[in-house]
């Protein structure tokens, strides 16, 4: 298979829900060099390579009696597949076509019209789009789950067919629009359904949170789907339903209680118990435990809708708060969370080796999470966090062409394929991975009224429309954050005066933003600078980070920080014992000089770096007192190869005396 180290870049254009209450419009995105190749591989060899035929077909056997998650598959590729089609599209809003698009573009769209005929084909009179017999339905397993993400593939489809009706010659348009329409009357139906299951008097005899596992998280979490179809359709009865969904998440006593346990301050990993006896066995399906941490979010992200249109504020503050709680104490240095896939206070614990960490679909939603805070409260720390999510966890859970995503990824230790799912060649992670990096793309830069914003540094080629209808264009050069310093250059003009805000990263302690050469002003860590201009053609924009390496000890172990990036050790530097202990005068916060950045090795590792340490056992002897030189690379490429004799380490022991 062709290489895609010099492949044209793809234009991203992110099509923006016209029903979503959104703060910012989502922006055009050339992403170039690092980032580019990496993005270009993930499209062709995952997305594009993706066999719809094979994760369609559970819809039409319906023969699922191990109470499994096969339905979820299709709708996770549809979130990733429609938007990244508008990439192959070459810039064209809609669902991308073979004229302006790519072979792979005419690939992708044949694959996407494929996988929704036939789950069109596997729908029932009564509406359901599943793969349970009826006597399984609604019941234990992850079938409401998997009606969740039907709903959403279907109105990803239906949102890019409505954007692009009319658009072209009016028979096509129509033909168009129909289509739509088609689709998005099969998502009403599915809805009905749950509701005549599962909603008030429904034919179970149970209420939607009894379902499923994890006290009814991932039942519950069908909230969000919902709430984008009421935004589409303005049919009250799908509020209706949300509104009997939000009781169900936050009065029974055995329920989710997802508000108060939240709104005093319980944290997300201490919310087990509280009304019932949760189980104490640890294993991956557990009827009453609270600790699930994908399954909790999701169900947020759904607060967040319904808090958009009701104004419910106490759902959008147990949805804030529970979101700081897992920044506190969850959130590593990789921005990485979960053990096992639940909460565990896992912050405090990073340098322990803790069982399957980081679960990608953990990841992946954790910076859904994030952007949707993001474009809520419009502050920047959301965008730090996806940064920092984005850069290493996520990068570092992709294999390096692009193809997969781990299922898990330690901290130290190997990288290494994922499971394999209800008896399938797929799994959950690789299913969800395309969609983080469409989090990234879809922050990196925005209109919002008059305005611009910037909240990613990295080559690309940005371009925005504001509220009037007035075009800004930027060309940004930059190997961020391999290196401290970007420079965008104007291709706007005739626009008037037009504020254009940069987020200033809370690590970087002194920025430096130049305009044409000329030093401004004001530029505070943490929140966003505003540079107001009347932009030319070819005026530039410098911005220096301060990005230098800092320790981060954590109970008699060392980590290493540059900037948004974790470091890492990496067997292939053949650079001596990557457990060799460092000494005890290193402190925490410490700012390291002697790192330095260094041609890397080889390809497959993006940033590297040598570093003369205080390390070893033996420094009672002159000679092995003396410092060490020894070598890092940034997280995402430490274990890269997928081979089990690359192994890398991120936390490192710090040597103890006898009063420790």
């Amino acid at each position: 298979m062709k290489t895609f180290r010099h492949s044209k870049k793809m234009v991203v254009t992110l099509v923006v829900s016209v029903a979503a209450c959104a703060v910012a419009e989502m922006g055009d995105v050339r992403l170039k060099g690092y980032l580019g190749d990496r993005l270009d591989a993930m499209i062709l060899r995952h997305v594009v390579g993706t066999d719809v035929d094979y994760i369609t077909a559970p819809f039409l056997e319906k023969t699922e009696r191990r109470n499994w998650w096969q339905s979820e598959f299709w709708g996770k590729y549809m979130h990733s597949a429609v938007p990244y089609l508008q990439y192959l599209g070459n810039g064209e809003r809609g669902m991308g076509n073979g004229e302006r698009g790519t072979g792979n573009g005419i690939l992708l769209k044949a694959a996407i019209d494929r996988g929704i005929d036939r789950i069109l084909a596997s729908q029932e009179p009564n509406g359901y789009i599943g793969n349970y017999p009826d006597e399984l339905r609604c019941g234990e397993g992850w079938d409401v789950w998997g009606m969740k993400y039907t709903m959403m593939g279907l109105l990803h489809y239906f949102d890019a067919y409505r954007n692009n009706a009319g658009k072209r010659e009016e028979g096509r348009g129509k033909n168009e629009e129909e289509r739509g329409q088609k689709v998005l009357d099969a998502c009403r139906k599915l809805c009905d359904y749950v509701i005549a299951e599962l909603g008030p008097n429904g034919r179970r005899g149970r209420e939607l949170w009894q379902t499923g596992n994890w006290t009814g998280y991932a039942s519950s979490s069908i909230l969000e789907p919902v709430m984008w179809l009421y935004k589409r359709t303005k049919e009250q009865k799908y509020l209706d339903f949300a509104t009997f969904l939000v009781k169900g998440m936050t009065e029974p006593e055995s329920g989710p209680r997802l508000l108060d346990l939240a709104l005093k301050g319980v944290s997300v990993a201490d919310r087990n118990g509280h009304g019932n006896k949760p189980e104490a066995h640890g294993g991956y399906v557990m009827k009453h435990n609270r600790w699930k941490s994908y399954e909790m979010m999701s169900c947020y992200q759904g607060f967040l809708e319904y808090y958009e249109v009701t104004g419910r504020k106490d759902l959008f503050e147990a949805a804030l708060k529970s979101a700081e709680d897992i920044v506190k104490e969850e959130i590593n240095l990789a921005g990485g969370c979960s053990c096992s896939e639940a909460w565990f206070h896992g912050a405090r614990k990073q340098h322990l080796p803790y069982l399957h960490l980081q679960e990608t679909c953990v990841t992946t939603t954790w910076m859904r999470f994030c952007e949707k805070l993001l474009n809520l409260t419009g502050d920047p720390k959301w965008a730090d966090e996806l940064e920092r999510t984005f850069y290493n966890a996520y990068l570092a859970a992709m294999k390096a062409d692009g193809a997969e995503f781990a299922g898990y990824t330690p901290l130290s230790g190997n990288r290494y394929h994922g499971q394999h799912h209800c008896a399938m060649h797929t799994d959950c992670c690789t299913a969800n991975g395309p969609r983080g990096f469409l989090c990234f793309l879809k922050e990196l830069f925005r209109t919002k009224d008059d305005s611009m914003l910037l909240n990613f540094y990295g080559s690309a080629l940005v371009k925005g429309t504001l509220a009037d209808g007035r075009k800004v264009a930027f060309d940004m050069y930059s190997l961020y954050p391999r290196s401290n310093r970007t420079r965008l250059v104007s291709h706007t003009e005739n626009v008037g005066e037009v504020p254009l805000l940069l987020r200033i990263p809370a690590w970087s302690a002194r920025t430096e933003v130049k305009l044409n050469g000329k030093a401004l002003a004001g530029v505070t860590p943490g929140r966003y600078f505003t540079v107001k201009h009347n932009w030319r053609l070819g005026d530039v924009l410098e911005i220096s980070f301060d990005m230098p390496v800092v320790a981060h000890l954590l109970e008699g172990n060392v980590a290493f920080t540059r900037g948004p990036v974790l470091l890492a050790r990496d067997s292939r530097f053949a650079d001596g014992d990557l457990m060799e202990p460092f000494r005890k005068r290193i402190r925490d916060g410490e700012k390291m000089p002697t790192f330095a950045a260094v041609r890397a090795p080889s390809d497959d590792i993006w940033m590297a770096f040598s570093a003369t340490l205080p390390i070893g056992s033996h420094h009672e002897n002159p000679e092995g007192a003396l410092p060490a030189t020894v070598f890092f690379c940034d997280y995402a490429s430490a274990g890269n190869t997928w081979h089990r004799n690359n192994y890398y380490r991120t936390w490192f022991p710090v040597e103890r005396s006898p009063l420790d």
